[in-house]
């Protein structure tokens, strides 16, 4: 970066990719998701236990469910589960066959009908009492403390999470270095053009600010594009319905949209280390955890060592700072299944839990693990974060074993013009917002 003569020169960086526990070394999908669940159950049980124990003393009565007896005040560990009426269900779709009405997407599936179970690896029991069914989430394993009625239901008096690990102390930085999170770019999408997107890529690269933002840009030593980088408009998905014949000539939407995406990565990569996420409508595959997007989709930004395409979710160390997150499809899908209506929330809450999607694979798809759950949060991130949401939000969250965490929510960039830039030695927060028309070069930061 240079600008009347000063030269900025971008520090380097220690880099590890801590992601290979999401790599699918076989691809295995004869397998039943029941292995998944006892997997998850069996290895947070005892970080459940020692919570409890925590929570309500060393002397906690805890039994499974089948020891229980009726009126004895108990703790038990399992998995939750909400069934709920409104929930999507295969056989509800396809008795359109039918010719039954199908149901309508809606934005909140949750209703005053839904019930909240608990499951342990042998039996289930339904939860009342002091839990709110609604802000449950399923797929978490969780400690109640209660006792089991006389109609066989369990009372719950209180219950708690899992507690994070330890933080793993990190060597502080004598200077400030940043590190840049978008998503949702959603090239491809018609009547979007890539003004406020060039915008931000020159603003990163030194082509445009004054000595003092370049000097302040060449500090940013890595740049993470969390998922959805293609518009949903790319998709054809009428495309398996129509006669070969008549698509024997017709190009695939994602082609240009691809191609521009390769357009602007190469330009970023050639100037500072690019991690590329796949997101919901990516062309790739929607399982979690999602595999990288083939290397082959950008030819011009894969000549340079700096473009690497990544996992999602994805976690690396950046000078010694441990960061996690995903795409989004985690927090979203937990925010259409419960009542929660804020997304900073959602993210807290998952990882107060210690998993990344719990709602997988119930209304989440995921790939059917069998001996492992890679899910789960094993290491304490310092910043953790979901891309795709509707605004930005950021806040410090402090655990009881003195963990800081810094959670954060990236916007989509196509709707609010937004990325997020983070301060690695201050975990300083704050967002770019670009706003420009088609013959304005004006950026505001």
């Amino acid at each position: 970066m240079e600008e009347d003569g000063v030269l900025f020169q971008r520090p380097a960086s220690k880099y590890e990719n801590l992601s290979s526990r999401f790599l699918l070394k076989e691809r295995n999908f004869q397998r039943q998701y029941a292995h998944l669940y006892s997997e998850r159950l069996k290895v947070m049980f005892p970080l459940l236990r020692d919570a409890a124990k925590k929570k309500w003393g060393n002397k906690v009565n805890l039994k499974k469910l089948f020891e229980m007896t009726s009126g004895e005040k108990c703790c038990v560990i399992g998995t939750l589960f909400k069934r709920m009426e409104l929930k999507p269900n295969i056989l509800k779709e396809i008795s359109k066959d039918l010719n039954l009405v199908p149901q309508p997407p809606r934005r909140k599936y949750v209703s005053d009908s839904d019930e909240l179970i608990l499951e342990d690896d042998l039996q289930r029991i339904v939860l009342v009492g002091d839990i709110d069914v609604h802000k449950s989430i399923t797929g978490v394993v969780i400690a109640v403390y209660g006792q089991e009625r006389d109609d066989g239901k369990f009372e719950v008096d209180d219950y708690c999470l899992t507690y994070l690990p330890t933080q793993a102390p990190a060597a502080p930085l004598e200077e400030d270095r940043y590190i840049v999170l978008m998503s949702g770019l959603g090239i491809g999408e018609d009547g979007h053009h890539l003004m406020n997107l060039q915008l931000l890529v020159d603003l990163i690269t030194g082509q445009l600010g004054t000595a003092e933002e370049q000097e302040k840009f060449s500090k940013v030593i890595r740049v993470i594009v969390a998922g959805n980088s293609l518009s949903p408009e790319t998709q054809q998905k009428d495309i398996l319905n129509t006669a070969k014949y008549l698509t024997r000539k017709t190009k695939a939407s994602t082609v240009d949209a691809v191609r521009g995406l390769d357009d602007i990565l190469v330009q970023l990569a050639s100037s500072v280390p690019v991690d590329v996420m796949p997101g919901e409508y990516d062309p790739g595959h929607s399982c979690l955890p999602q595999q990288p997007l083939h290397k082959c989709m950008f030819p011009q930004a894969t000549i340079y060592p700096t473009m690497h395409s990544v996992t999602n979710p994805y976690e690396a160390s950046i000078d010694g700072i441990r960061i996690l997150g995903t795409s989004g499809q985690n927090v979203t899908d937990i925010f259409h299944f419960t009542s929660f209506e804020d997304h900073m929330e959602i993210l807290e809450t998952t990882l107060k839990a210690g998993h990344l999607a719990p709602t997988a694979p119930d209304t989440l798809s995921c790939y059917p693990y069998y001996d492992k759950d890679p899910l789960i949060i094993s290491d304490c991130p310092t910043i953790y974060f979901a891309g795709n949401q509707p605004k930005f939000q950021s806040r410090l969250w402090k655990g009881d074993s003195e963990q800081q965490v810094l959670l954060v929510t990236i916007p989509k960039f196509i709707d609010t013009q937004a990325c997020v830039m983070v301060n690695l030695r201050t975990l300083d927060c704050q967002p770019l917002v670009f706003s420009s028309q088609l013959t304005s070069t004006n950026g505001e930061a």
